[in-house]
């Protein structure tokens, strides 16, 4: 069963709403003005021109806001800013643009019909509508609507909760000592940073390649939705993740035909979906963006939208046969150039664009090929 809650607006720009929302009251609310003139009986009006103007006795002003009642009878007008209250007995405005006045007295040298110029009381939203719909994604209009409902909190989709842990001894905390041979964590930045507004995510301590350490970790994050691991997902001796998640779970698939990001685990413990990502950190920043990204957003049941373009190459691109590839591009008047360096260098993301996917059975594009490219 997908878990909901109850949140402020303010807090609601990006979410998705869990149930119908129906207008209790109708918007504005009451019959208004749509324009700056003087509110009058219509047939007080009829024939009314540029040579036979009609005379009318002009008995206040109501302006936006005013809550003071004011009721006209034949011959009678009142001076109405745009969204001011419609005056009992009044059933049309004439624009001031097509009057004259002379002290108390308004000329009118254009008739109106009735309803001429005036808002209903439902105009905008009526009451007992569906005015926002499940599933809807909230954005600043739609928070709008909720504000002049009256609602102040709102019924949504629960993001989904995910934990990164951080996994290595060559990794040192940002802020620590960063001694030789040791590099700082970018992983768990990166990874956080991408899952902000899909997921509500925790950054744990690193933890040390360990079978005892990482069951323990599992074990201790058992409500999570998610817990992405970054590091030890590479064949070898210090393949313990994949071991862990085959004893205790199922593992969907260990190990892809990507370049960058082949090491990578995906599997299931309990109720929890298990992520081992590649250590080095484009590796695994492409295969957040791949793989990780659209499966939390559907999760949260936001929408996943990729901005692509078609871009000319402008320079060549050799691939490896056999493995789909992820290049990255920086993109500059409509040429895609390479900055793809090695998986370790996060510079390869961050001075990019976007990227490419070149298909498995394609060794090579020249330059001046027509390219997709999948922005960041």
């Amino acid at each position: 069963m997908e878990k909901r809650e109850k949140i402020d607006i303010l807090s609601a720009i990006g979410r998705v709403i869990s149930e119908d929302v129906i207008s209790g009251i109708n918007i504005p609310g009451f019959a208004r003005a749509a324009v700056d003139g003087y509110a009058v009986i219509a047939e007080d009006t009829y024939g009314a021109n540029q040579r036979e103007p009609r005379e009318l006795k002009v008995i206040g002003k109501i302006f936006a806001g005013d809550t003071s009642k004011i009721r006209i009878n034949r011959g009678e007008c009142i001076q109405i800013a745009t969204g001011g209250a419609i005056p009992d007995g009044a059933d049309a405005v004439v624009m001031v643009e097509h009057t004259s006045l002379d002290d108390d007295t308004v000329r009118i040298m254009k008739p109106v019909y009735p309803g001429e110029n005036v808002s209903s009381e439902d105009e905008d939203i009526a009451k007992g509508g569906v005015v926002l719909r499940e599933g809807d994604v909230l954005n600043p209009a739609k928070i709008g609507v909720l504000a002049a409902l009256g609602i102040n909190s709102i019924d949504v989709y629960a993001l989904p909760k995910v934990a990164v842990i951080p996994t290595g001894d060559e990794l040192v905390p940002i802020g620590g000592k960063l001694e030789y041979g040791k590099i700082y964590d970018i992983n768990s930045y990166t990874l956080a940073s991408l899952l902000q507004g899909s997921a509500d995510v925790h950054i744990n301590e690193i933890i040390e390649d360990s079978e005892d350490k990482i069951k323990e970790c599992i074990k201790s994050l058992k409500d999570m939705d998610y817990i992405i691991f970054s590091g030890g997902s590479s064949v070898g001796e210090r393949d313990i993740l994949i071991d862990i998640i085959e004893e205790e779970g199922e593992v969907f698939f260990h190990g892809i035909a990507l370049k960058p990001g082949k090491p990578t685990i995906f599997g299931k413990i309990r109720n929890t979906l298990i992520f081992g990502m590649p250590g080095y950190p484009t590796s695994c920043l492409t295969n957040a963006y791949t793989l990780l990204l659209p499966s939390v957003k559907k999760k949260a049941r936001m929408p996943y939208i990729e901005k692509k373009k078609e871009v000319i190459l402008a320079e060549k691109i050799v691939s490896t046969i056999g493995r789909h590839q992820i290049y990255t591009v920086e993109v500059e008047d409509g040429k895609a150039y390479p900055v793809f360096k090695e998986s370790g260098a996060i510079t390869s993301m961050s001075e990019a664009s976007g990227y490419i996917e070149i298909p498995a059975n394609i060794e090579y594009l020249p330059a001046g090929s027509k390219i997709l490219v999948k922005y960041f």
